[in-house]
């Protein structure tokens, strides 16, 4: 279930209306609130990479490891030959493809139903340029993405690389970018009033889970905004105080 935006708006007014100290305008409210969302959600390929290094009680390295993973699918994504046809070309005849601006990180690439190996600029010249040993084939495609540009290739003749092997991946799984957040609203009486008409308003795509931490953050923001020290401690505080908590 996602995180309602009108439900985070209204926690961030509370504090930072409390005593007087600011008000957060919905224009504010928006642009930081993407801004943590954004945060969040890049925090957790980081925490997921940390974990993964972590030697010890398995059972709560699985536990970690698969609330991230829950929190992941979320934004887990697919694209078939048809949607990657639909990619930018970018050489090779158009069978090269950009990587195309939706999508944040990607975690598989296929070709004719099998995982492309996906190597760094060095090794896959080596793979496309030596001999049958480290040759790529169709039971072992090879990918490459230099420059934002995927480059793959499922076999190549002899021991020279030829560009006509190239070949355009037929499947992609990857992690897209979150939605960005919008608090609609229409005017009455010159006060901001919720619109949750959905051509208006966009919640949070993040896991509910995260709806305290949305909060603290946007606090921080809005306090170095507004210039308000207190505002930004006390969000800098709440948050490293959960973030610490979570980690336990």
């Amino acid at each position: 279930m996602p995180v309602r935006v009108d439900t985070v708006y209204q926690r961030v007014l509370a504090f930072a209306n409390k005593e007087q100290r600011g008000y957060v305008t919905p224009q504010e409210f928006n642009l930081f609130a993407n801004q943590a969302q954004m945060e969040i959600f890049e925090q957790y390929f980081y925490d997921l990479n940390q974990f993964r290094r972590i030697h010890g009680n398995q059972t709560d390295y699985a536990d970690v490891d698969d609330m991230l993973q829950e929190k992941l699918q979320v934004f887990e994504r697919s694209d078939g030959p048809a949607a990657i046809a639909a990619y930018i070309g970018a050489g090779g005849g158009g069978i090269n493809k950009i990587v195309p601006d939706y999508i944040y990180r990607i975690n598989r690439i296929e070709l004719n139903q099998v995982e492309c190996e996906i190597l760094n600029t060095k090794d896959f010249k080596a793979a496309t340029t030596s001999g049958p040993l480290l040759a790529p084939s169709p039971k072992r495609p090879i990918v490459n993405i230099r420059g934002n540009v995927i480059r793959c290739v499922g076999d190549v003749l002899g021991t020279n690389f030829q560009s006509g092997n190239n070949a355009t991946p037929t499947g992609i799984i990857y992690f897209k970018k979150p939605d960005n957040v919008q608090w609609g609203y229409i005017v009455i009486n010159q006060k901001a009033m919720f619109d949750g008409d959905p051509s208006k308003t966009t919640n949070f795509e993040l896991h509910s889970s995260e709806e305290t931490e949305l909060v603290y953050k946007i606090l921080k923001y809005a306090g170095v905004s507004m210039k308000r020290d207190d505002i930004m401690r006390a969000g800098q505080g709440m948050e490293t105080l959960q973030t610490q908590q979570e980690k336990q």
